[in-house]
């Protein structure tokens, strides 16, 4: 079978073919309807992204204080997101949440998943936070506390500066997998890559064409969060510590 580019310079109404791709006077072509797609998938991931790294830090810092409570808060909290599995809790904030909890009916689907994968990948960023904090040496925090520091100036000043420096390489890694993850926003209706495929394809028959083409955006999306982390990592890389020169 021959493929058919030209099938995203089609609209998606009448199915005819518009010279410059993109549509006009309300009428949209295929390719104005996978970059909007696009453009949805890469909001749900930044969003995403941003909850996860706040809460995941959070958490992350919880688990290596001195305080038990909150240790058993930060572990509770990490054991409980990263153990659910990702589909079942976006249908939990989408199906469960909103009919015990009023405040969240109305809310609209898009910023339910943004939680539901914020707070997912926010396990997952929990334990890398913890992990680079108890990398550095103990001395680092009994020499901040020496120097009359309170506990929170130590982690402020002292061990978080080196810890994200440390975790710059997999939270990479958990920022690549957040856009990737995102592909699940089409099981509650969010307009993003995976539906556009799905859709487009039942619609024109040109499942290949439409599925490597999201798969290139995907590919894209990965591509560049990778190389954006390689330049902030080699900008703060400490020399002497894990990956220094």
């Amino acid at each position: 079978m021959a493929w058919d580019w030209q099938i995203f310079c089609k609209e998606t109404t009448s199915g005819d073919v518009i010279a410059s791709c993109f549509g006009s006077g309300g009428d949209i072509t295929y390719l104005d309807w996978l970059l909007s797609a696009w453009g949805w998938t890469l909001s749900v991931a930044v969003l995403a992204l941003v909850v996860a790294v706040l809460v995941g830090a959070l958490m992350g810092i919880l688990r290596t204080v001195p305080d038990k409570r909150l240790v058993f808060i930060g572990n509770a909290w990490t054991e409980l997101f990263r153990n659910i599995p990702l589909l079942v809790q976006i249908f939990l904030w989408y199906h469960v949440l909103p009919s015990l909890f009023n405040v969240l009916q109305g809310v609209p689907s898009f910023v339910l998943v943004v939680f539901a994968l914020g707070f997912f990948t926010s396990a997952r960023i929990s334990e890398q936070v913890k992990a680079g904090i108890q990398s550095l040496p103990r001395g680092q925090r009994y020499a901040g506390l020496a120097m009359g520091l309170t506990l929170p100036q130590t982690y402020r000043y002292v061990l978080l500066p080196m810890a994200f420096r440390i975790v710059i390489p997999p939270l990479t890694s958990e920022s690549m997998n957040i856009v990737k993850n995102s592909s699940v926003a089409f099981a509650v209706s969010i307009a993003e890559l995976t539906m556009f495929a799905m859709q487009a394809g039942e619609e024109t028959s040109r499942n290949v064409e439409m599925y490597l083409a999201v798969t290139a955006l995907y590919f894209i999306s990965a591509f560049a969060i990778n190389r954006a982390a390689l330049v902030i990592e080699n900008r703060v890389r400490v020399p002497g510590m894990i990956g220094g020169k």
